[in-house]
């Protein structure tokens, strides 16, 4: 069965067409910068056949007909009709308390993804898009749904309520959710079929969207984000970790909660510090000496370390911190300064073997010959996952 994978991110799509249940991969691409004028798009088949595109893409809307066209294209195409696809799964960031586990779209499932918008501001709506205009374009393949959140619902409560009054659970559901699951369930299984055996794992997620999550005999037991995805690690336009006495004070200066909330999720970040949210432009900058761009990688390296240090008590030890994601995978330099003076944790990296890791395409040790502790660097593949979610799903239908 062929599965198509739509992967809306906050600026990003990715997509995989992929058959199941061999985890052949048919096509994959990914549209980037989108609504930006650097905006492009990159896809390749199984059979070599690649192709670049300087586009400008201004939404996720025009992006997902871009992969339509370009999946049943007549001449660099690798379908022949729609209707191969048995079913096409969607990412989809905030799922609250109702949506723990993959399933298939109906009505009510896309209110209850509607309703998280204003929680999940920057994902929900472009997963959402991602859903109607899929349903348009294949109106009679199934759709299904898979939730970042729902690897972290084994969270202990200690782990995810919050100090305020009951009734901000009971009745707003107020609580540490935690994200980017797909891809911390992908990379936690690898490590541990890697490993030969379940371990203390700290997962560093590390793109755009970044965040920490704590893996103990194979389940989430504590993560950095918490009730939206703005909080945690410093991310490229989200801010991370604040003290809610600033929001308060703002508010004394006549921002509107809407105001802040665009500041908070799009102004903030990488971008507030260095001028940039794309870390290949601050890693630039940082070449030449750019003062804001050495601050900007200080800042982030520090916020990550600070979770480390926290999630190696929680679970009194370490056998393994792992490094995903688009800068986790391809930025040596945040790995060099993530574990730069980590030695009396037992976190010796290995320089020569971090700076030789170039486009990696399978698991990587960078820690030294003689350290307990492991330091891998792991590709992730969320459509991957989500694609066995999904065929999981179907299975049992």
């Amino acid at each position: 069965m062929k599965i198509l994978i739509i992967n809306s991110g906050s600026s990003s799509i990715k997509y995989q067409l992929i058959s199941m249940p061999e985890k052949f991969v048919l096509s994959k691409g990914l549209i980037e910068r989108i609504g930006t004028p650097s905006s492009k798009m990159t896809f390749q088949h199984f059979n070599n056949v690649k192709k670049n595109i300087n586009l400008f893409i201004n939404n996720h809307k025009t992006g997902i007909e871009k992969i339509d066209l370009l999946l049943s294209d007549p001449n660099t195409g690798i379908i022949d009709s729609r209707n191969e696809i048995s079913a096409i799964g969607h990412r989809v960031v905030h799922g609250g308390e109702s949506l723990i586990e993959t399933t298939l779209i109906t009505e009510y499932v896309k209110k209850l993804i509607k309703s998280l918008f204003n929680i999940a501001p920057l994902h929900n709506p472009a997963n959402y898009i991602g859903i109607e205009v899929a349903e348009k374009i294949f109106p009679n393949i199934q759709q299904v749904a898979v939730f970042d959140t729902a690897f972290h619902h084994s969270l202990p409560k200690k782990s995810y309520r919050y100090a305020i009054p009951d009734l901000f659970y009971y009745k707003y559901k107020i609580r540490s959710y935690g994200f980017h699951g797909i891809s911390h369930k992908y990379v936690s299984q690898c490590a541990i079929k890697y490993l030969k055996k379940s371990k203390k794992l700290i997962i560093l997620h590390l793109g755009n969207g970044a965040s920490a999550t704590a893996v103990e005999n194979g389940i989430s037991v504590e993560t950095s984000m918490g009730f939206g995805p703005n909080s945690g690690l410093i991310m490229g336009t989200r801010v991370g970790d604040i003290d809610s006495t600033v929001i308060f004070y703002a508010l004394k200066y006549n921002y509107t909660p809407d105001e802040l909330s665009e500041i908070l999720n799009k102004k903030s970040g990488m971008l507030s510090i260095s001028g940039y949210s794309d870390m290949r432009d601050i890693k630039l900058a940082y070449d030449k000496g750019n003062s804001k761009a050495r601050l900007a990688y200080e800042m982030y390296a520090h916020k990550v370390k600070k979770y480390i240090g926290s999630f190696i008590s929680i679970m009194n030890g370490l056998d393994a911190i792992i490094f995903t994601g688009g800068i986790g995978e391809n930025d040596e330099l945040i790995r060099y300064l993530i574990c730069y003076k980590m030695e009396f944790l037992g976190i010796y990296l290995d320089n020569k073997k971090n700076n030789r890791i170039k486009h990696i395409q399978k698991i990587e040790e960078i820690q030294k010959n003689d350290a307990k502790i492991k330091i891998l660097v792991i590709p992730t593949n969320e459509e991957l996952q989500i694609s066995l979610e999904v065929y999981n799903l179907l299975k049992k239908l």
